[in-house]
């Protein structure tokens, strides 16, 4: 954790690099501190994948509208004032990323954050021991 999703239809494949805008997601993700300092997500436990979307509608289906849908789900725990700056940080990211999609094509972006209580979480992992100790 945390792992962020992106569901996206299709019909913004030519208008945008989506193994960029994950890079830059996973970037600024790996960015964010809390108040003292610390690095927020653990490096080997931080996600970003994309999949577009097989069958999708967006609005009226009088156009070739498009949409992107991401969805970043972290363990509980976090401050508020937290998880709005990273909510910001990240939709800033997509902002800059899309910028050219959004000057050219109709589109609609959503950010959605969730912190869940989990009734199950199981992990296996060798990839924590590659960045040093999690954070």
């Amino acid at each position: 954790m945390p792992h962020l999703v992106v569901l996206y239809s299709p019909n913004v494949e030519p208008a945008t690099d989506m193994g960029a805008l994950c890079r830059q997601l996973s970037d600024t993700m790996l960015a964010q501190r809390d108040d003292a300092g610390k690095q927020v997500f653990p490096t080997g436990g931080t996600r970003v994948l994309a999949f577009a979307a097989a069958h999708y509608a967006v609005a009226d289906h009088q156009g070739d509208y498009a949409f992107i849908y991401l969805n970043l789900r972290m363990a509980k725990g976090r401050p508020a004032a937290l998880q709005q700056r990273i909510g910001e940080a990240l939709i800033a990211a997509v902002r800059e990323q899309l910028a050219p999609v959004f000057g050219s094509r109709p589109i609609g972006v959503t950010l959605q954050i969730d912190e869940g209580h989990e009734v199950f979480d199981a992990k296996h992992s060798n990839l924590h021991p590659l960045f040093g100790p999690p954070v």
